[in-house]
């Protein structure tokens, strides 16, 4: 079994979406601390955090494109384990639109189907080209609503992009969003190494969302298995 971690990691003041709040991790107690703390029994060190539900590698929450969608709490799991291929969009220009054309041919070039009741995932390789640049924020590729609806129509739960949005920083991104709740479908954003994926077939997908009540979205340890 090998296992390509797809997640970009958490650290204090990692890259948010633009407008958002800022991660915040820090230490609570430290071991010397709570070495104290305990009368020098023993040192258990405590840190914390605090992030939007959208912050790092995540999944959206229907909820997150209107107050009729699904909240994270009640997503279901089911579509957190399913199977995926991941589609060779590198070519793509930044800031580009992603048209169902484009996706039928990196799916022809792929050689494996969309599977039904599972995931695509989109390398654009604007991770790996722009990762953690101020352009990371502002330059990439993205899906526009044909492309979206095209999507819908392979039978997916979602599809995943290696950047901050599913669509270009235009007002495009804003109707992939809406056209993503109409299509009772969702996305995930900032993965990474998809570029691990590309001409490998298809895996297993897992993402895992944290159970927040009313969540409009959630950090995810995004995987891919290879059995």
């Amino acid at each position: 079994m090998k296992i390509v971690d797809l997640s970009r990691e958490l650290h204090h003041r990692a890259i948010s979406y633009p407008g958002q709040p800022s991660i915040i991790h820090g230490v609570w107690k430290t071991h010397d601390e709570a070495y104290r703390d305990s009368g020098n029994v023993h040192g258990n060190s405590v840190m914390y955090f605090s992030m939007p539900d959208h912050g790092g590698t995540h999944i959206d929450a229907p909820r997150h494109f209107g107050p009729s969608g699904v909240p994270m709490n009640e997503y279901p799991l089911e579509n957190c384990i399913v199977p995926g291929i991941c589609l060779d969009l590198t070519h793509i220009a930044p800031k580009a639109e992603i048209t169902p054309a484009d996706l039928e041919a990196a799916v022809k070039k792929a050689g494996v189907p969309i599977p039904k009741g599972g995931t695509v995932l989109l390398c654009t390789g604007h991770h790996a080209r722009t990762f953690p640049k101020p352009a990371y924020s502002t330059d990439n590729s993205g899906v526009n609503v044909a492309a979206t609806e095209w999507l819908a129509k392979q039978g997916i739960v979602h599809f995943g992009i290696d950047s901050m949005r599913p669509g270009p920083d235009t007002s495009v991104n804003q109707l992939v969003h809406k056209a993503c709740l109409e299509l009772n479908i969702t996305h995930l954003e900032s993965l990474c190494n998809l570029e691990e994926l590309i001409g490998k077939g298809q895996f297993e997908f897992i993402c895992l969302p944290l159970k927040w009540r009313g969540g409009t979205g959630s950090p995810v340890r995004a995987v891919a298995v290879f059995r």
